[in-house]
């Protein structure tokens, strides 16, 4: 429990951010799975339109601090590699 009135601030302040981080973090998450759920069901045309939605939440987590800027470039880059993998439809 906090006993200053700084401590009280500095707690409520990391709240604030905790569920911002969190909602961000969360459509992220989404956005992954969705990119995820499409190559795994071999459909190129989804996993491209879901990569191309996902790419800037992504980024955006990214700008906004939630995660670091070289996890966003990572997860872009696995996601994009798996979306490439995918063999075209004949």
């Amino acid at each position: 429990m906090a006993n200053h009135k700084s401590a009280e601030k500095r707690n409520r302040q990391s709240q604030d951010r905790r569920l911002r981080n969190r909602v961000n973090k969360t459509q992220m998450k989404n956005a992954i799975r969705k990119v995820n759920a499409a190559v795994a069901t071999g459909s190129e045309e989804e996993a491209k339109v879901a990569l191309l939605l996902a790419i800037p939440v992504i980024a955006k987590t990214a700008s906004k601090g939630s995660i670091h800027k070289k996890t966003a470039s990572r997860k872009i880059s696995r996601l994009a590699k798996s979306v490439n993998k995918i063999e075209p439809a004949a």
